[in-house]
């Protein structure tokens, strides 16, 4: 090792090693922010419930969600079959360089919030504060969206008063956000398999459909394809139209493969999380990719491009395009087994919002930089004012109640949708951050405890491509005739959010970004390596 606590100021030198203190805190007292990775609070208080089973599928769970289940159609409408195709495979490169990146950084660094607190000690601690509070204000507008989602998936079937539903689903999120965090992993894998079940038995189906294997229904094969064809003119014409359309494609595939990167959240909540975390992002990239590939080559042969019922802004399962089709073949169950699949999806996304959003608060609390008071833990390790927050955030389902719910559901999602982005820029430039001080330090990047040879390149050009894909997201609205408020504001809102957050505590705190050589990356690897 030929970098030692020299290499840091002496605050940081007293502090960074070992990583894990000693000394008692009374479980609300945050520990200074001093140079700490993984503090006593965190280790103590909350109890180490997820396996790398319960990650595996929490990933999963996760990613395969309406995105998948309503939204391949919107995909395949603006870019074709092929443009839908190789914008979700472009996707899902990006998705394999952040899950890597996340993976190696959370080996070394298995902290509570993730990449908010690698943000922390890697690049600037303003950054970890406004990631930070970045996400608990959007994970805080996702619980109430998911619920109004709820609402508008049961209208498939009822005009029963939606309030019901509300009353319903916020206290069984309740009931979970409050139980040990091992309840909240079963639940989670219980849900990822259904969904598994699902999309498995919607691509055979939709192989069956596609190959004439329904009697009385004609094979499509590659018909769509050749009409209207492979690729769509958006808003311009000819190749340019072509590229604009397998763009927006690939915009909407970003929104699709949000929740792969909360796998690492309560990594203080897991066991042998420098073992599980990167077995999970390995395992789960490999899965999300395979399904989303075959669903969206699948929905390219059962739905042409320019068929009007890809139209409907109704939410429910009538927008399907796997639905679509095994309606026009006469299959009559496919409508409601996909709906009541996706209601099981958003409640799984509104606990999955619960869990990252009560983690990233707690973690910001462990700082000092949220208020003590979320700190407080159950017994069985639940940060319970953390989620008593998060309860506060669940009654703005009730607006839905004086509004149409579709139009409050679209509310809520313009808030939050470019946050995911945010999300993985971050990832990748704390792992280059990382890979860099391994350089600068003279330490071999080896001795990473998940090391990957690529990753270095990897992040980099993926970096570039959610950069890019941040600030064109919106490219639409600035086209003639196009312009759209909310769009707009769901494209571009988090930049100035989590920027006017970041210089403002940069100010406030005189912080400053991490030298190289200070981000005590020794330290990290002698924790690492001492508890294997």
């Amino acid at each position: 090792m030929t970098s030692s606590q020299e290499d840091l100021d002496p605050r940081q030198a007293s502090d960074a090693s070992p990583l894990l203190h000693d000394q008692a805190h009374h479980h609300d007292e945050p520990d200074s922010h001093n140079g700490d990775l993984l503090t006593t609070a965190e280790t103590r208080n909350l109890a180490r419930g997820l396996s790398q089973r319960h990650l595996s599928m929490l990933g999963i769970a996760g990613a395969i969600g309406t995105g998948l289940f309503l939204g391949l159609g919107g995909a395949v409408q603006s870019g074709g079959p092929l443009g839908a195709l190789l914008g979700y495979a472009t996707i899902g490169l990006v998705v394999c360089a952040v899950q890597f990146a996340l993976g190696e950084t959370a080996a070394l660094l298995p902290v509570t919030g993730s990449f908010v607190r690698h943000a922390e000690f890697l690049v600037d601690p303003a950054l970890g504060v406004a990631l930070g509070w970045n996400l608990v204000y959007g994970n805080c507008l996702s619980i109430p969206s998911e619920i109004t989602a709820i609402c508008v998936l049961f209208q498939f079937w009822t005009d029963a008063n939606p309030a019901i539903f509300i009353v319903l689903f916020i206290a069984l999120t309740v009931v979970v956000g409050f139980a040990r965090i091992r309840v909240f992993g079963e639940v989670e894998y219980v849900f990822a398999w259904m969904k598994t079940l699902l999309v498995v038995f919607l691509v055979l189906l939709g192989v069956i459909i596609a190959s004439g294997g329904i009697p009385g229904t004609p094979a499509t094969g590659f018909k769509y394809w050749r009409d209207p064809g492979p690729f769509v003119e958006f808003i311009a014409p000819g190749r340019l139209g072509q590229f604009l359309g397998y763009w927006q494609a690939l915009t909407g595939a970003v929104f699709s493969f949000a929740g792969v990167e909360s796998i690492a959240m309560a990594a203080a909540e897991t066991q042998n999380p420098r073992k599980a975390i990167p077995a999970a992002c390995k395992q789960v990239f490999l899965r999300i990719f395979l399904f989303y590939m075959l669903a969206i080559f699948v929905v390219g042969l059962l739905v042409a491009s320019n068929d009007p019922r890809l139209d409907g802004s109704s939410g429910t399962a009538a927008q399907s395009p796997f639905v679509i089709a095994a309606s026009a073949a006469g299959i009559p169950l496919v409508p409601s087994i996909v709906n009541a699949v996706v209601i099981t999806s958003a409640w799984s996304a509104s606990n999955q919002a619960l869990l990252s959003g009560t983690r990233v608060l707690y973690g910001l609390a462990l700082k000092g930089q949220a208020p003590r008071v979320f700190l407080r833990t159950t017994r069985w390790g639940t940060p319970y004012m953390c989620v008593l927050v998060f309860v506060g955030g669940m009654m703005l389902s009730f607006l839905s109640l004086s509004s149409d719910a579709i139009t409050v559901f679209w509310w809520f999602v313009d808030l939050t949708a470019a946050g995911v982005l945010v999300s993985w820029t971050a990832i990748l430039g704390n792992h280059i951050r990382m890979r860099k001080a391994f350089k600068v330090q003279g330490i071999p990047e080896s001795r990473l405890p998940w090391y990957n040879w690529w990753t270095e390149y990897s992040s980099h050009a993926a970096l570039v491509m959610c950069v890019t894909i941040l600030l064109t997201s919106g490219f639409a609205v600035f086209t003639p005739g196009n312009w759209d408020a909310s769009q707009f504001v769901s494209s571009y809102l988090d930049i100035p959010l989590v920027a006017g957050a970041y210089f403002l505590w940069k100010n406030w705190k005189k912080t400053r970004i991490v030298p190289l050589k200070q981000i005590p990356i020794s330290a990290a690897l002698e924790q690492a390596e001492g508890s294997v």
